[in-house]
Protein backbone atom coordinates (compact mmCIF):
# COMPACT_ATOMS: atom_id res chain seq x y z
CA UNK A 1 0.00 0.00 0.00
CA UNK A 2 1.21 3.29 -0.85
CA UNK A 3 0.78 6.14 1.73
CA UNK A 4 -0.07 9.91 0.28
CA UNK A 5 -0.18 13.19 2.25
CA UNK A 6 -3.64 13.27 1.32
CA UNK A 7 -6.31 10.99 -0.65
CA UNK A 8 -7.25 13.69 -3.48
CA UNK A 9 -10.94 14.81 -4.13
CA UNK A 10 -11.33 14.14 -7.83
CA UNK A 11 -14.44 14.59 -9.00
CA UNK A 12 -16.46 14.48 -5.76
CA UNK A 13 -18.96 17.16 -5.17
CA UNK A 14 -18.95 19.24 -2.04
CA UNK A 15 -21.49 22.03 -0.49
CA UNK A 16 -19.90 24.44 2.02
CA UNK A 17 -22.50 26.50 4.23
CA UNK A 18 -20.82 30.17 4.92
CA UNK A 19 -18.62 29.86 1.76
CA UNK A 20 -18.05 33.14 1.31
CA UNK A 21 -15.52 34.39 3.36
CA UNK A 22 -13.44 32.97 6.40
CA UNK A 23 -12.95 29.66 7.10
CA UNK A 24 -15.71 28.55 4.14
CA UNK A 25 -14.01 30.21 1.95
CA UNK A 26 -10.73 29.14 2.83
CA UNK A 27 -11.95 25.24 2.60
CA UNK A 28 -13.57 26.14 -0.61
CA UNK A 29 -10.12 27.31 -1.72
CA UNK A 30 -8.77 23.69 -0.74
CA UNK A 31 -11.50 21.53 -2.10
CA UNK A 32 -10.67 23.13 -5.49
CA UNK A 33 -7.35 22.49 -5.45
CA UNK A 34 -7.59 18.61 -4.17
CA UNK A 35 -10.03 18.46 -7.64
CA UNK A 36 -13.66 18.59 -5.59
CA UNK A 37 -16.17 20.45 -7.57
CA UNK A 38 -17.79 23.15 -4.93
CA UNK A 39 -21.12 24.39 -4.33
CA UNK A 40 -21.01 27.47 -1.69
CA UNK A 41 -24.37 28.72 0.02
CA UNK A 42 -24.16 32.08 1.79
CA UNK A 43 -26.39 34.90 3.22
CA UNK A 44 -23.29 37.51 1.84
CA UNK A 45 -24.54 37.52 -1.63
CA UNK A 46 -21.73 40.25 -2.13
CA UNK A 47 -18.63 37.98 -1.20
CA UNK A 48 -20.78 34.91 -2.29
CA UNK A 49 -21.05 36.50 -6.41
CA UNK A 50 -17.19 37.48 -6.21
CA UNK A 51 -16.13 34.16 -4.39
CA UNK A 52 -18.01 32.40 -7.67
CA UNK A 53 -16.79 35.00 -10.28
CA UNK A 54 -13.07 34.47 -8.66
CA UNK A 55 -12.89 30.96 -8.08
CA UNK A 56 -15.52 29.26 -10.60
CA UNK A 57 -17.90 27.65 -7.90
CA UNK A 58 -21.81 27.75 -7.89
CA UNK A 59 -23.24 30.23 -5.39
CA UNK A 60 -26.47 29.91 -4.11
CA UNK A 61 -27.69 32.61 -1.90
CA UNK A 62 -29.97 31.73 0.90
CA UNK A 63 -30.88 31.56 4.73
CA UNK A 64 -29.57 28.22 6.04
CA UNK A 65 -31.77 28.44 9.38
CA UNK A 66 -34.85 27.65 6.97
CA UNK A 67 -34.99 24.14 6.47
CA UNK A 68 -36.88 24.37 3.40
CA UNK A 69 -34.75 26.38 2.14
CA UNK A 70 -31.86 23.83 2.97
CA UNK A 71 -33.44 20.99 1.43
CA UNK A 72 -34.20 22.75 -1.79
CA UNK A 73 -30.12 23.12 -1.93
CA UNK A 74 -29.85 19.71 -1.98
CA UNK A 75 -32.73 18.79 -4.36
CA UNK A 76 -30.73 21.45 -6.20
CA UNK A 77 -27.14 19.97 -6.25
CA UNK A 78 -28.55 16.64 -6.22
CA UNK A 79 -30.28 17.63 -9.79
CA UNK A 80 -27.09 19.53 -11.33
CA UNK A 81 -24.37 16.80 -10.14
CA UNK A 82 -25.93 13.65 -9.75
CA UNK A 83 -24.94 13.45 -6.12
CA UNK A 84 -23.26 15.24 -3.15
CA UNK A 85 -19.87 13.48 -1.57
CA UNK A 86 -19.14 16.02 0.96
CA UNK A 87 -21.05 18.31 3.11
CA UNK A 88 -19.27 21.16 5.25
CA UNK A 89 -21.88 22.79 7.59
CA UNK A 90 -19.87 25.49 8.07
CA UNK A 91 -22.38 28.63 8.57
CA UNK A 92 -22.25 30.17 12.11
CA UNK A 93 -22.60 33.33 14.37
CA UNK A 94 -21.22 34.51 17.26
CA UNK A 95 -22.83 36.92 20.35
CA UNK A 96 -21.51 37.81 23.64
CA UNK A 97 -24.35 38.78 26.10
CA UNK A 98 -24.49 38.14 29.85
CA UNK A 99 -26.70 34.80 30.39
CA UNK A 100 -28.59 36.94 32.47
CA UNK A 101 -29.49 39.51 30.20
CA UNK A 102 -29.78 37.41 27.38
CA UNK A 103 -33.23 37.81 25.26
CA UNK A 104 -35.29 35.14 23.99
CA UNK A 105 -34.54 36.28 20.22
CA UNK A 106 -31.21 36.54 20.93
CA UNK A 107 -30.90 33.06 21.86
CA UNK A 108 -32.77 32.12 19.32
CA UNK A 109 -30.50 33.46 17.16
CA UNK A 110 -27.69 32.03 18.08
CA UNK A 111 -29.58 28.21 18.45
CA UNK A 112 -30.71 28.98 15.07
CA UNK A 113 -27.51 29.63 12.90
CA UNK A 114 -25.19 27.45 14.90
CA UNK A 115 -27.30 24.47 15.98
CA UNK A 116 -30.68 23.81 13.75
CA UNK A 117 -28.71 25.05 10.54
CA UNK A 118 -26.21 22.18 11.39
CA UNK A 119 -28.73 19.90 11.62
CA UNK A 120 -30.83 20.84 8.54
CA UNK A 121 -27.52 20.38 6.56
CA UNK A 122 -26.83 16.97 8.02
CA UNK A 123 -30.42 16.00 7.73
CA UNK A 124 -30.82 17.42 4.01
CA UNK A 125 -27.45 16.74 2.52
CA UNK A 126 -27.29 13.15 4.90
CA UNK A 127 -30.30 11.84 2.92
CA UNK A 128 -28.92 12.36 -0.32
CA UNK A 129 -25.51 10.64 0.66
CA UNK A 130 -27.45 7.84 2.90
CA UNK A 131 -29.20 7.23 -0.49
CA UNK A 132 -26.07 6.55 -2.46
CA UNK A 133 -24.09 4.29 0.39
CA UNK A 134 -21.24 7.05 0.76
CA UNK A 135 -20.25 10.46 1.86
CA UNK A 136 -18.59 12.88 4.31
CA UNK A 137 -20.62 15.79 6.93
CA UNK A 138 -18.19 17.98 8.32
CA UNK A 139 -19.49 20.22 10.92
CA UNK A 140 -17.89 23.38 12.25
CA UNK A 141 -18.62 23.20 16.41
CA UNK A 142 -16.20 25.38 18.48
CA UNK A 143 -13.27 25.05 20.98
CA UNK A 144 -16.41 26.82 23.39
CA UNK A 145 -18.07 23.50 23.02
CA UNK A 146 -15.63 22.10 25.26
CA UNK A 147 -14.67 25.02 27.54
CA UNK A 148 -16.61 28.38 29.31
CA UNK A 149 -14.47 31.32 27.48
CA UNK A 150 -13.21 33.65 29.54
CA UNK A 151 -13.29 36.93 29.82
CA UNK A 152 -16.68 37.16 27.08
CA UNK A 153 -19.88 36.10 28.29
CA UNK A 154 -21.25 33.82 25.70
CA UNK A 155 -23.49 30.86 27.21
CA UNK A 156 -25.59 31.03 24.33
CA UNK A 157 -22.54 30.37 21.49
CA UNK A 158 -20.92 27.66 23.84
CA UNK A 159 -24.00 25.62 24.59
CA UNK A 160 -24.65 25.49 20.50
CA UNK A 161 -21.17 24.64 19.73
CA UNK A 162 -21.55 22.00 22.50
CA UNK A 163 -24.77 20.89 21.12
CA UNK A 164 -23.02 20.36 17.57
CA UNK A 165 -20.35 18.51 18.88
CA UNK A 166 -22.78 16.06 20.54
CA UNK A 167 -25.07 16.13 16.98
CA UNK A 168 -21.79 14.86 15.18
CA UNK A 169 -21.27 11.72 17.83
CA UNK A 170 -25.24 10.86 17.61
CA UNK A 171 -25.09 11.05 14.10
CA UNK A 172 -22.23 8.91 13.39
CA UNK A 173 -23.20 6.38 15.14
CA UNK A 174 -26.79 6.11 13.49
CA UNK A 175 -24.92 6.23 9.90
CA UNK A 176 -21.79 4.87 10.16
CA UNK A 177 -22.80 1.05 8.95
CA UNK A 178 -24.40 2.88 6.00
CA UNK A 179 -21.61 4.38 4.74
CA UNK A 180 -21.56 8.42 5.78
CA UNK A 181 -19.20 9.93 8.20
CA UNK A 182 -19.97 12.45 10.46
CA UNK A 183 -17.45 14.48 12.11
CA UNK A 184 -16.76 17.66 13.61
CA UNK A 185 -14.07 20.89 13.61
CA UNK A 186 -13.45 23.15 16.73
CA UNK A 187 -11.66 25.86 16.08
CA UNK A 188 -10.14 28.13 18.66
CA UNK A 189 -9.36 31.88 17.90
CA UNK A 190 -9.34 32.34 14.64
CA UNK A 191 -8.53 35.62 12.45
CA UNK A 192 -12.03 35.74 10.59
CA UNK A 193 -14.27 39.01 10.64
CA UNK A 194 -16.71 36.61 13.36
CA UNK A 195 -14.08 36.99 15.75
CA UNK A 196 -12.21 40.48 14.46
CA UNK A 197 -14.16 42.70 17.06
CA UNK A 198 -13.34 40.28 19.92
CA UNK A 199 -9.46 41.10 18.33
CA UNK A 200 -9.72 44.81 18.95
CA UNK A 201 -10.43 44.39 23.07
CA UNK A 202 -7.56 44.25 24.65
CA UNK A 203 -9.04 43.00 27.63
CA UNK A 204 -10.17 40.09 25.74
CA UNK A 205 -7.13 39.35 23.39
CA UNK A 206 -5.13 39.48 26.31
CA UNK A 207 -6.73 37.16 28.05
CA UNK A 208 -7.00 34.63 24.82
CA UNK A 209 -3.73 34.86 24.19
CA UNK A 210 -2.58 34.19 27.89
CA UNK A 211 -4.50 30.67 27.84
CA UNK A 212 -3.46 30.15 24.35
CA UNK A 213 0.41 28.13 24.40
CA UNK A 214 0.94 28.90 20.93
CA UNK A 215 0.47 32.95 22.05
CA UNK A 216 -1.64 33.87 18.36
CA UNK A 217 -4.75 33.25 16.99
CA UNK A 218 -4.68 31.22 14.13
CA UNK A 219 -5.49 31.53 10.43
CA UNK A 220 -8.75 30.18 8.22
CA UNK A 221 -5.91 28.83 5.94
CA UNK A 222 -4.76 26.69 9.03
CA UNK A 223 -8.19 25.49 9.20
CA UNK A 224 -8.83 24.33 5.97
CA UNK A 225 -6.68 21.55 5.86
CA UNK A 226 -8.39 19.73 8.95
CA UNK A 227 -11.51 19.64 6.97
CA UNK A 228 -9.77 18.74 4.26
CA UNK A 229 -8.26 15.82 5.95
CA UNK A 230 -11.98 15.02 7.05
CA UNK A 231 -13.49 15.17 3.85
CA UNK A 232 -10.99 12.74 2.06
CA UNK A 233 -10.37 8.85 1.91
CA UNK A 234 -7.16 9.60 4.19
CA UNK A 235 -9.90 10.11 7.07
CA UNK A 236 -11.64 6.50 6.03
CA UNK A 237 -11.41 5.46 9.97
CA UNK A 238 -12.47 9.06 11.28
CA UNK A 239 -16.30 8.89 12.19
CA UNK A 240 -17.58 10.88 15.44
CA UNK A 241 -14.70 12.41 15.84
CA UNK A 242 -14.43 15.76 17.02
CA UNK A 243 -10.90 17.66 15.55
CA UNK A 244 -9.41 20.67 17.79
CA UNK A 245 -7.44 22.61 15.92
CA UNK A 246 -7.02 25.73 18.49
CA UNK A 247 -3.31 26.71 19.41
CA UNK A 248 -3.12 24.34 22.41
CA UNK A 249 -5.99 26.57 24.37
CA UNK A 250 -7.60 23.30 25.79
CA UNK A 251 -4.54 21.62 27.00
CA UNK A 252 -4.50 24.00 30.18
Amino acid sequence: MQYSPLTPLDGRVAVVTGGARGIGLETTKAFLENGAKVVIVDLDIENGNATSKNFGVQFIPGDVTDSKFVAQVAADVKERYGRIDIAFNNAGIAHSVPGESSSDEEWHMIMNTNLHAVYYGCREFGKVMLEQGKGSIINTASMSGIISNTPQPQAAYNASKAAVIMLTKSLAGEWAQRGVRVNCISPGYVNTPMTQGGMANKEWYDRWMQFTPLHRVGEPQEIAPAVLFLASDSSSFFTGSNLVVDGGYCCW
